[in-house]
């Protein structure tokens, strides 16, 4: 039997990602004591490998596909094919930054000012480019965690993802500058990806993971709406492209279904009261396919 050898982000993405599989309809289970999660596919082979080093495992077949950073491609400068750009993270589903940061009393306002000083990150090949495209000359070292803790006795400055930024204030550290922007990418090897059976699994587990967060933000609406009232009703009622109108069995009733951005439920739910609609039903939604 064929398999797709699939790579699961370990460490702060990897409980969001089990939730955004369970959505697409795969469970997977991670064992503490294991590196193989159990997938309820047959075709797919898991394995838990941290985010950094996904796309080197990829780039070289050891994986056929896996989930990273955008980030982590580049610092690897790996050769893979990016076949879905996934905008999740571990609390939001906004671009992650790399951010050059330093302690609020530092005199380092900007990277001129780096000169000679010492840079603590994980990103050290992203964080030499950054200097070298300023011209400036600073030790950077590796380092391998705790990050936001280095300044100001080991080191002088960081380069350090973030979310929100909550954990780089909580360590009195403030923002200078903002290195890159980084999304999750589904990534394939190349040669797996021209294999037929390969491409499309990891084709399809794309378009369902891109589903998932497409609903993530919209949820759907049932009414019911009398006839007379019904052209009212529609005129307030967005949908994706359009609304699923059905008679009902007396014929001078409706059943209205669409799907709605979730902020602006809020805000057109006592329009359509108003204008004649009755027995709203709100329920979320697992996938949206465009």
């Amino acid at each position: 039997m064929a398999i797709l050898r699939l790579g699961l982000p370990k460490g702060s993405l990897e409980e969001t990602t089990v939730e955004m599989f369970k959505k697409a309809g795969y469970t997977v289970t991670i064992s503490s004591r294991s590196y193989y999660p159990s997938i309820d596919d047959e075709e797919i082979e898991c394995l838990l490998i941290r985010a950094q080093e996904m796309a080197r495992y990829v780039e070289e077949g050891i994986l056929d596909a896996g989930l990273t950073g955008f980030d982590w491609i580049q610092e690897n400068g790996a050769d893979v094919v990016e076949v879905a750009e996934l905008v999740y993270g571990k609390v939001g589903r906004k671009p992650l930054r790399w951010v050059l940061a330093v302690p609020e009393d530092s005199p380092i306002q900007g990277p001129a000012d780096l000169a000679g000083k010492r840079i603590s990150t994980e990103a050290v090949g992203m964080t030499k480019r950054y200097l070298a495209k300023h011209g400036v000359e600073a030790t950077v070292e590796f380092s391998w965690g705790a990050t936001e803790v280095k300044p100001p006795r080991l080191a002088d400055a960081i380069v350090e993802i973030t979310e929100t930024g909550s954990s780089l204030r909580a360590n009195k550290l403030r923002i200078i500058d903002t290195l890159c922007e980084t999304t999750t990418r589904f990534i394939a090897n190349k040669d797996a990806y021209q294999d037929e059976f390969k491409r499309r699994k990891i084709d399809r587990l794309a378009l369902l993971l891109k589903s998932v967060l497409a609903a993530e933000q919209k949820v759907a609406l049932m009414l019911n709406v009398n006839k007379a009232k019904l052209d009212g009703v529609l005129a307030i009622l967005p949908a994706l492209h359009g609304p699923t109108v059905s008679p009902l069995s007396d014929g001078t009733w409706f059943s209205l279904t669409t799907v709605v951005d979730e902020k602006i439920v809020r805000e057109i739910m006592p329009e359509l009261i108003e204008a004649g609609a009755m027995g709203i039903v709100e329920y979320s939604l697992n996938k949206v396919v465009n």
